[in-house]
């Protein structure tokens, strides 16, 4: 895909500046070089990747434009954490945060975070066992982590204290629905996948555990 078509197709999602997308070329690079030695992404993706991993994370914030504390659990290639950070380094006052458990991958976030010249934290570390001081998220993001129920089990820290979870989910997405009947209670907004029509991103707050 050409430069200027894919600044085009993430325009058509989030008004990102120019230089937000010189990051986002800048990342793009370097996970096809690490691509080589490291599986960041499924390699029969790698052809897609504007389309199918960038701007299918900018959805993200185009759902939530004015948000400027965001959490990314299971960080892996960084998507949709590391395009977050190529956006939220036009602004000052935002902070973010990727959780990710493999030596290896948060090598990689940290080079291109720094090498963006973006100001994300990158915490290596189980999501289970992280400890974020007192960053208090707003939004918590994942995508292609785990199935619904169990993220849940991993966000709960934070989505039962007022955070909202933005998560990717595929064509399974209801069975992963019905799976949290009777374990789960929390309010749901499904937003249409642009990128794919068997894809959706659930948004979910106020959740609440149902005691057994």
């Amino acid at each position: 895909m050409s430069s200027q078509k894919a600044l085009d197709q993430l325009r058509s999602i989030y008004p990102l500046s120019e230089e937000a997308f010189d990051r986002l070329n800048l990342y793009v690079a370097r996970l096809e070089e690490w691509q080589k030695k490291t599986n960041l992404i499924a390699p029969s993706t790698l052809d897609e990747i504007w389309q199918r991993h960038v701007a299918d994370s900018l959805q993200c914030l185009a759902i939530k434009p004015d948000v400027r504390r965001w959490l990314d659990i299971g960080s892996g290639g960084g998507f949709p954490g590391l395009v977050i950070a190529a956006i939220m380094a036009d602004y000052d006052d935002s902070t973010l945060v990727m959780v990710e458990s493999n030596n290896k991958k948060t090598a990689f976030l940290r080079q291109v975070n720094r090498q963006m010249g973006a100001t994300a934290k990158v915490v290596t570390s189980r999501i289970e066992d992280v400890e974020i001081d007192d960053f208090v998220p707003e939004i918590v993001t994942a995508r292609a982590l785990t199935a619904l129920p169990g993220l849940l089990e991993l966000s709960d820290k934070w989505l039962s204290q007022g955070a909202i979870g933005l998560f990717h989910k595929g064509r399974e997405y209801e069975s992963e629905l019905q799976d949290c009947h009777g374990l789960w209670r929390f309010d749901l907004i499904n937003h249409e996948s642009k990128i794919s029509a068997d894809s959706v991103i659930l948004e979910i707050s106020k959740l609440e555990k149902i005691s057994g």
